[in-house]
């Protein structure tokens, strides 16, 4: 077995499904929603066939819009194409055990055209490109990700079949860091953390947050693919071990009138060699030069990125002065109001962005955290002084308020296009005008409540 709890080599796959240990794999990639996508393989046929070749799925995984409906607009797949497949081939450095489903071992996959051509447009793509861009200079990038969610006592079919209206929180008051209610919910928790950690991930801890049955589990820092991979699997499997307990979570942005779910994403760079490159003994804030041009970057672009950080009509709702998530394109050292905040020293020198919810796609996010520091970096950018106070009421930039103005922006990018190209950005620039197209069609029970009698 390998050395890190519930990480499989290839071999130690072979050998448990030799033994009987193994009988199912689950081949998956994360889709533009950050949805866990794929499907359970025979343990036996995949050693025997899928290892090596991979599978084959339908290429409108990556373009069907969130209740999995084709839609129109995109170039990859279409009725016009004959919504044709793509390979699922899978890298074995992701194998592992899933604890929580018996028998049964996953490995993410990376896809593929037939003709062996990545999948451009493929979050995980999207992604290594960016990671190649930073090789190229001799830069690493890790990563950890804060993933908020709410726990209701409501099982999820339950809620489905209440449309999702009056439900019950697992918790009955903000119980942010509290310990006493936050213990009801326990059982669940502890199977959560337990299961990550089987899975070959390295579990920090749980505490409450602000909202009502809120909480977080946070993970160790790694290598940026690393981390993103891990979210995959745990906002997935969170969610089926809830099932199991009868109950349900969200990751969505905003759930309710109160706080929402958080993603705060942090980021630092090393060289290759592993020094701490965004950190510098000489400088008065301990900041390195590349560190400040980093920032510099991320404040030159946030805006017209905010997409990749936001990428949903719920997201928006969020952003509110005076909420903890952030509203103005500022950095602050240690400053919750911004929404970039600097912390760390030395190797742990690193900036924390505030602005993704738990509805947010990991691999997008932070390929555009590396495309916008990269911008910076190239050119130099110069850092303003931190902003000190209070960052809602500083008269700073805001951050886009709704998709519609942060896909404007995205269409406009020319940093965008350079860093991701055409295809990528018009194929979410399509996901965004679906998602508006559709939430503008719809008739909502706030419309209903205030125009049924009343107007």
């Amino acid at each position: 077995m390998s050395l890190n709890r519930g990480m499989l080599a290839q071999g130690d796959l072979e050998q448990m499904v030799a033994d009987g240990e193994i009988d199912t794999v689950i081949l998956a990639f994360c889709d533009m929603q950050g949805r866990l996508t794929g499907k359970r393989v025979s343990a036996r046929l995949f050693v025997e066939d899928v290892a090596a070749h991979g599978a084959e799925c339908c290429n409108y995984l990556m373009a069907v819009d969130v209740e999995m409906n084709t839609v129109s607009g995109y170039a990859t797949s279409s009725w016009e194409t004959g919504y044709g497949d793509m390979v699922m081939r899978p890298d074995f450095a992701t194998l592992r055990l899933i604890p929580w489903l018996p028998g049964t071992a996953l490995v993410i996959a990376d896809l593929f055209w037939l003709d062996g051509r990545p999948v451009a447009a493929a979050p995980r793509s999207i992604l290594d490109r960016q990671i190649d861009r930073l090789s190229e200079r001799g830069l690493v990038p890790y990563a950890g990700t804060e993933l908020e969610f709410m726990v209701f006592d409501n099982s999820f079919r339950e809620a489905w079949a209440a449309g999702y209206r009056g439900l019950t929180p697992a918790s009955d008051y903000n119980i942010d860091y509290a310990m006493l209610a936050s213990t009801r919910m326990e059982p669940l928790l502890r199977d959560i953390r337990l299961g990550m950690e089987g899975a070959g991930m390295y579990c920090e801890g749980v505490k409450g947050e602000c909202n009502l049955g809120q909480q977080e589990i946070a993970f160790r820092y790694d290598h940026a693919r690393t981390t993103c991979d891990n979210h995959t699997i745990y906002r997935n499997g969170a969610k089926e071990i809830a099932d199991q307990h009868g109950k349900s979570l969200t990751f969505m942005a905003k759930f309710d009138e109160r706080e929402g779910n958080s993603c705060h994403i942090h980021i630092s760079l090393r060289g290759d060699d592993g020094s701490a490159v965004f950190a510098d003994s000489g400088d008065p804030l301990g900041m390195s030069p590349m560190f400040r041009s980093f920032i510099a970057g991320q404040l030159a672009t946030m805006r017209e990125l905010t997409l990749f950080y936001a990428p949903n009509i719920n997201s928006y709702k969020r952003f509110a002065d005076g909420s903890f998530a952030p509203t103005a394109v500022a950095w602050g050292l240690d400053n919750r109001t911004c929404a970039l905040r600097v912390v760390g020293h030395g190797h742990g020198m690193r900036m924390e962005n505030r602005a993704p919810g738990g509805d947010v796609n990991q691999y997008l996010a932070i390929a555009a955290l590396i495309a916008g520091g990269l911008y910076g970096i190239e050119r130099e950018l110069e850092l303003p002084e931190a902003l000190a106070g209070n960052a809602y009421v500083s008269g700073a930039e805001r951050l886009p308020t709704t998709l519609a103005e942060a896909a404007a922006l995205f269409e406009k990018s020319e940093i965008a296009r350079e860093a991701f190209g055409d295809d990528v950005v018009e194929h979410y620039l399509n996901n965004a005008r679906v998602e508006v197209a559709a939430f503008n069609a719809a008739v909502t029970d706030w419309e209903r409540v205030r125009g049924f009698e009343r107007l």
